[in-house]
């Protein structure tokens, strides 16, 4: 299982790849409104494995996680879910996460070691060894961007939405990528891997 969060926004504006188009030579550029941010913004962790996401959980009203809702949610509905979708995974879960302070606290690294789920070492500051980074979160950010969203329900319904459509062939190459990752990584003692 692999875990990971982002911020996602009211609007995200299209990035540049996503709004090109072709033109002639000689035509003008087109204009663009300049963007920014709204002040909307909601946290999700998604919770995902080779076959499809597990569970999300979206934070609201400018929270952020700390360890002791982190390891709430992990003995909860993230052990309820895996539970329930994966019947046969509910011991000695393989885990990856990132080296956030809540995902190694103590408290947090208690949770876990009672959950008896195994956890994959992650080095700091390896955002390429991530397959939430590099696989997930791109695609995800192309389809939110150019949308506009009025409310936390519109956000939460969109990203669940697009988390059930993806075909599961889509998150298990996500997580076939990590172990080529991981031989980068270990060739290039440490530093970062391009694609």
């Amino acid at each position: 299982m692999i875990m990971d969060e982002m911020w996602v926004h009211y609007f995200t504006p299209e990035s540049k790849r996503s709004s090109m188009q072709w033109r002639h030579t000689e035509s003008l550029k087109p204009k663009k409104a300049k963007t920014m941010f709204s002040a909307g913004k909601v946290m999700a962790s998604i919770f995902w494995d080779s076959k499809g996401a597990l569970y999300v959980d979206f934070l609201t009203q400018r929270r952020t996680i700390n360890t002791e809702y982190y390891s709430a949610l992990l003995e909860g509905p993230v052990k309820k879910a895996i539970r329930n979708k994966r019947k046969r995974a509910q011991t000695s879960v393989p885990f990856l996460q990132d080296n956030a302070r809540p995902h190694v606290a103590a408290h947090t690294m208690d949770t876990i070691q009672k959950l008896k789920w195994n956890i994959l070492p992650h080095p700091p500051y390896s955002p390429d060894l991530a397959p939430s980074d590099n696989h997930l979160f791109g695609p995800l950010k192309e389809h939110l961007g150019g949308k506009r969203f009025r409310n936390n329900e519109e956000v939460l319904q969109d990203v669940q939405e697009w988390l059930h459509w993806q075909p599961k062939v889509f998150f298990l190459s996500g997580n076939r990528k990590l172990p080529d990752r991981w031989r980068k990584c270990i060739a290039n003692q440490g530093d970062y891997v391009e694609k």
